[in-house]
């Protein structure tokens, strides 16, 4: 997994993806936006097209795919409804096109991180947000049991740069373990 993170890919580029997006370069990293939808990545372009000069020394482009999005990605963050099926989906595709170092990071008040990590082959690599990212507050990273040192290092570093202070918390809505449980 990576050690910095430099490059992160949103998906989704509604309004909290470009928000998000957005603040990722202003605050120096080199973003890839995308979303199937073509609308609301011609949206995205119009918004930020006055807005390059203050990206620090982060850049902001725009793919077509997940594919082209994650391809070189420390981070990928995906922005689509929080609804089991779509988190699914998403980090399915994620997990798939993206290389071995990319932390998978989704938003999400209602879903268990370690159920969505367990679907992936880096269940030690996945993470979940719960706060609002807007309103620029104190959030929680939630991670499986099995999350690395290095990503929950790198994530904290990644959101304390966005002026996002997180605090690590494991998965509060992790499935009981079938050790745990005492035979009668």
């Amino acid at each position: 997994m990576t050690e910095e993170i430099r490059k992160v890919a949103v998906i989704g580029a509604g309004q909290a993806g470009r928000r998000f997006a957005l603040r990722c370069a202003q605050a120096g990293f080199d973003v890839i936006l995308e979303d199937v939808m073509p609308a609301n990545l011609r949206h995205a372009e119009a918004e930020f097209s006055d807005l390059s000069g203050n990206l620090a020394t982060g850049s902001m482009t725009f793919a077509l795919t997940v594919e082209d999005a994650v391809r070189d990605a420390d981070i990928a963050i995906d922005f689509v409804p929080d609804e089991l099926e779509s988190k699914l989906e998403i980090f399915s595709l994620i997990d798939r096109m993206a290389p071995p170092k990319t932390i998978l990071c989704t938003p999400s008040e209602a879903l268990s991180i370690t159920d969505l990590a367990s679907c992936t082959y880096r269940p030690d690599g996945c993470l979940a947000l719960r706060g609002d990212l807007a309103a620029g507050d104190r959030i929680r990273l939630l991670h499986p049991e099995s999350t690395s040192a290095k990503v929950l290092s790198a994530a904290s570093v990644f959101f304390a740069t966005l002026n996002l202070p997180a605090t690590l918390v494991p998965d509060p809505d992790a499935p009981m373990l079938m050790k745990n449980i005492k035979p009668a």
